[in-house]
């Protein structure tokens, strides 16, 4: 059923009843030829901008006297005295990291660091078009590609290359892809090697150019060393994403709050079943009878439990943060609360029951993710829903 409330943001502990409710390819290399389920052969890491190149060589007279001064003492060293201390201070923006995991997902070669490493290589995470190459977004897609892998999974009502979220999915959906075609010819004697690296030659060189050389082609060897070298800077999201005992599934960073987990209203624009206003569906909502237990998603601190006008019984949990980010999650249009602010919670650990009240036309849980203060999609969070 539906709920909810505003066009706008807000953080998740403001009160609600403030708030206006708004319910709720067989490719062929570097010929760049193909069928729908090839990729063609990739370029490079973009290269520097106009702006970059203008600033170019005042960059390199600074650096030479940072390096001479650190040289004689005058300064301590401005660079990192090994590799690890480098790919430790690599960072992303923490809203992407469940989108990695939900694309990895999607078959058993690919883990979210082979996304995240494709994509450093690819784009720097820059989001900029290449206007020679037609390149566009972090995935670095053209209109051409973007055709056969493309589709909306952020739910905003546009499909692009340019949205991180739609961008990380697709580029997921085209690894898998060749790496089923890999795994194919590899079962029939036809290629050898490692599905991970002939899946990304595939990737830069085209499937042909793989099949053809029987293993990764010399040609790609550039390529897979490339992305190869950035892999230990996303480790971690593989490790973060294995499932931890907590009733979660690998790829997901939060438990499900009902079970089964089912949608009657998804996250994103809609008009509101009570008001007819439409505006930002602020979270995902789930049937689920009246009664129904409702479980903290993830360990945290309980900041809000009281009545609401829009929301009705309403719980915010505090989960602290996620690479630097602030992580909450709030339940919604509850018939009972059972527990109170300050309560420290585990993933499990009863918070409430579903019910009706509030802006309701019926018994569900309206479940919400807010990231530093901002509403995001709860789905790829959560466990991975059929």
């Amino acid at each position: 059923m539906n709920d909810d409330r505003p066009t706008v943001a807000a953080p998740a502990t403001a009160d609600p009843a403030t708030a206006d409710p708004a319910g709720a390819a067989d490719g062929e290399g570097p010929a760049r030829q193909r069928r729908q389920e090839e990729p063609t052969p990739r370029r490079r890491r973009r290269g520097p901008g106009p702006f970059t190149l203008l600033l170019l060589p005042g960059l390199v007279t600074v650096t030479g006297v940072a390096a001479f001064l650190a040289l004689t003492g005058g300064l301590p060293t401005p660079w990192p005295e090994d590799a690890e201390a480098e790919q430790a201070a690599v960072d992303i923006d923490p809203s992407y990291v469940p989108w990695l995991r939900e694309a990895a997902s999607a078959c058993t070669v690919l883990e979210p660091s082979v996304l995240a490493a494709q994509i450093d290589q690819l784009s720097g995470w820059s989001d900029d078009t290449d206007e020679l190459s037609g390149h566009k977004g972090i995935a670095d897609f053209t209109d051409g590609e973007w055709r056969t892998w493309g589709r909306d999974d952020d739910g905003n009502g546009r499909s692009s290359p340019l949205d991180p979220a739609d961008a990380i999915m697709a580029l997921g959906r085209q690894d898998c892809a060749l790496a089923e075609r890999m795994t194919e010819l590899r079962t029939s004697g036809r290629i050898n090697g490692d599905l991970v690296d002939l899946t990304l030659a595939a990737y830069a060189e085209g499937a042909d150019a793989v099949t053809e050389a029987g293993r990764v082609p010399p040609t790609a060897t550039a390529y897979l060393a490339e992305v190869q070298a950035l892999l230990p800077r996303y480790e971690a999201l593989d490790r973060d994403g294995a499932a931890g005992g907590t009733g979660r599934a690998a790829g997901a960073l939060l438990a499900a709050p009902v079970s089964p987990l089912t949608v009657t209203s998804p996250y994103g624009s809609r008009e509101h079943p009570l008001t007819g206003v439409t505006k930002l569906h602020t979270g995902v909502d789930f049937a689920a009878r009246q009664g129904t237990p409702v479980a903290a998603a993830r360990a945290g601190r309980v900041v809000f439990a009281a009545s609401t006008t829009a929301y009705g019984n309403r719980v915010v949990i505090d989960h602290g943060t996620i690479e630097g980010k602030r992580l909450e999650t709030t339940y919604s249009h509850l018939s009972s609360l059972d527990t109170a602010v300050g309560r420290t919670v585990e993933a499990g650990t009863m918070v409430g029951r579903v019910g009706s009240t509030g802006l309701s036309t019926g018994p569900h849980l309206h479940f919400e993710v807010v990231l530093d203060g901002y509403y995001t999609d709860p789905r790829p969070w959560l466990t991975p829903m059929g």
